[in-house]
């Protein structure tokens, strides 16, 4: 015997309307990470955005006919928005990029987090909450953006000094160098080459008052040295 099935019940313009929103809102933030080249663009917020909303909206709606049947039967609205808010964090991780000690995409990763959230409470109908936090966030990623990259214009940038070395260079030997001359190290990033190569990164806090000439001759002393360059 088979069980009736129903294509459009009495809350599927509600439902459709929840799911078109999301869609929208999500996406809009998405764009923002599009236009920036970031790896989580348009289509991947959109796809969390609306699938978050799909799952909420199965919590509310898609139990009724047993709740109804059955009076025994008892169920938790939150349980399965739980769940999607705990194991969101995998995409999230996978926007994370490391290389030596830059760590880029925590942005990305949490506008995928919030997407999510924001297809919960769309879902749930909480249109007021979801508009407000879409203002908010693409107030941070566009006009804070902006505002941070101005102040680090005004701002005396730190010293980079970048080397070249060979496999056989130890980092020990060139960071004894920058002890040497008492100066503060904010950070070091090390990248690999296929030609056994290393490319040293090395950022010294603003504000530090050394010889740059004396720093440089040390440092090309150090053997396995084969490329300084000296950035402000």
């Amino acid at each position: 015997m088979f069980e009736s099935v129903y294509w459009l019940n009495d809350n599927f313009e509600i439902m459709a309307f929840r799911l078109i929103l999301a869609a929208t809102l999500c996406g809009v933030i998405g764009f923002e990470r599009e236009i920036k080249n970031h790896s989580a663009g348009f289509r991947t917020h959109i796809l969390v955005g609306v699938s978050a909303c799909l799952m909420m909206l199965l919590s509310l709606y898609g139990f009724d006919q047993y709740l109804d049947n059955f009076e025994n039967i008892r169920f938790d609205p939150a349980r399965i928005p739980s769940y999607v808010i705990s194991g969101i964090g995998f995409l999230g991780a996978g926007t994370i990029m490391v290389h030596g000690m830059t760590i880029r995409g925590l942005t990305t990763a949490a506008s995928i987090w919030t997407v999510a959230g924001l297809g919960l409470v769309i879902g749930a109908g909480m249109y007021g909450p979801a508009l407000l936090t879409t203002f908010v966030v693409l107030l941070s990623l566009i006009f804070l953006n902006q505002f941070e990259n101005r102040l680090a214009k005004n701002k005396k940038s730190d010293r980079k000094i970048r080397l070249i070395l060979n496999r056989d260079a130890k980092l020990n030997d060139l960071l004894k160098v920058f002890d040497d001359f008492q100066l503060r190290v904010k950070r070091v990033e090390v990248n690999h080459q296929d030609n056994d190569e290393r490319y040293l990164l090395v950022e010294i806090d603003k504000g530090q008052d050394f010889e740059r000439n004396d720093l440089l001759d040390h440092l090309t002393k150090i053997k396995n040295v084969t490329y300084i360059y000296d950035k402000n």
